[in-house]
């Protein structure tokens, strides 16, 4: 990658973000375009939607680190909308696409993917400033590629050729562009925003009944389930006492009792167990305490660590500096009271406001959000 180079790159705030979610024709959303802020919430009663526009976000930050399409959805008919039916062909598919900001501007990524018979890209649009930049179309169904056009602007306006129909092309685009002419590293300046924004995306669902359990010491990267917040916490304690200071203070906060530092404590055989150091001597290991308080300490350490330390593939290629971690945070408040998740959303809007993370997240009821944090709830209620 050339043109997201720590010189080219503009001030913080043009840090490529995904700035909207599309939902063209996916589950149980048709038509609907989400705008998406540094903290965004989208809150509704179960069926709404929630965790459907979740899985769609997820769905392309991992087609934009490479990942297959059937890998992405092992499941491809859960994400045909409801009651799609099949075309003369017998083909049913569905749409998403999202606008990346940075740099270059607001970049639109469109895809059509088809789920029956087989699963497919069948459809990919990149556009910029009114300018479409790649386009793909499945001229030969007896063939696993696509008809790719891309944006030239030299002698020959257009150039053309295959690319595999299980892959993001804007991903690939990088690789197949030569960069000689003005409209070629357009071209190449949008689709790396789009990558860099897509890539780094961590997704967390904390699982109370993993963390619980002793973890390899040497696993110190987080995990999506945090099974290994024993082994992360022993790592974070010693590389950072400003933020571990924060984690401590929120961990105070949103857990009962007295809580004096949050540490791990190696058990001898490789692993490590996660304590509250209560003070006076008292520990209370981890697996001691509720769902609802595990899930508050995991998330809260989500956000106060950045991508060195969880397991999340960013761009190598840009320092830390230049990118955003989007936090994707489905059933957020899954088994928090309300004095947890009203701190945990107040972290959360703190560390958003700075600029080098994002948080989407799902929750039952974001009204309160709203009011007492300025958060941006999308409500997707009746």
């Amino acid at each position: 990658m050339t043109s997201l180079a720590p010189d080219a790159l503009p001030a913080q705030q043009d840090r490529p973000s995904v700035t909207a979610l599309r939902l063209s024709a996916f589950g149980a959303h048709r038509g609907a375009d989400f705008p998406l802020g540094p903290l965004t919430l989208f809150a509704g009663p179960s069926g709404s939607g929630k965790s459907s526009a979740l899985r769609a976000y997820e769905g392309l930050a991992r087609l934009g680190g490479g990942a297959g399409v059937d890998e992405v959805f092992p499941d491809p008919a859960a994400c045909v909308p409801d009651r799609a039916r099949p075309d003369a062909q017998r083909r049913r598919g569905f749409r998403i696409g999202c606008t990346v900001t940075g740099p270059v501007g607001p970049v639109r990524l469109d895809l059509a993917v088809q789920a029956e018979p087989e699963l497919r890209i069948v459809g990919e649009r990149l556009t910029c400033d009114g300018h479409t930049l790649l386009e793909t179309a499945l001229r030969d169904p007896g063939r696993r590629v696509v008809q790719a056009a891309w944006h030239t602007a030299g002698a020959t306006p257009v150039t053309r050729a295959p690319l595999p129909d299980d892959l993001l092309g804007t991903a690939l685009l990088p690789l197949r562009v030569a960069g000689k002419t003005e409209g070629q590293r357009l071209v190449i300046a949008a689709a790396e925003q789009v990558v860099v924004a897509l890539r780094s995306v961590f997704s967390c669902d904390p699982q109370p009944g993993r963390m619980r359990r002793p973890a390899p010491a040497r696993a110190d990267r987080l995990l999506s389930g945090c099974d290994n917040l024993a082994a992360v916490l022993w790592r974070t304690r010693a590389e950072c006492g400003t933020r571990h200071a924060l984690l401590v203070a929120a961990a105070r906060a949103g857990c009962a009792g007295p809580v004096v530092d949050v540490l791990s404590e190696d058990l001898g055989n490789g692993t490590v167990r996660a304590v509250l150091d209560r003070g006076d001597g008292l520990r209370t290991p981890v697996d001691r305490l509720g769902d609802g308080e595990l899930r508050y300490l995991a998330l809260a350490l989500v956000l106060l660590t950045g991508p060195r330390v969880l397991a999340v593939d960013p761009v190598a290629e840009v320092p830390e500096a230049f990118q955003t971690l989007t936090v994707i945070a489905d059933g957020m408040d899954r088994s928090l009271d309300p004095r947890q998740l009203t701190e945990l959303t107040g972290l959360a809007v703190r560390m958003c406001g700075r600029g080098h993370i994002r948080l989407a997240g799902a929750v039952g009821d974001g009204s309160w959000a709203a009011r007492e944090h300025g958060a941006a709830v999308v409500d997707l209620g009746p």
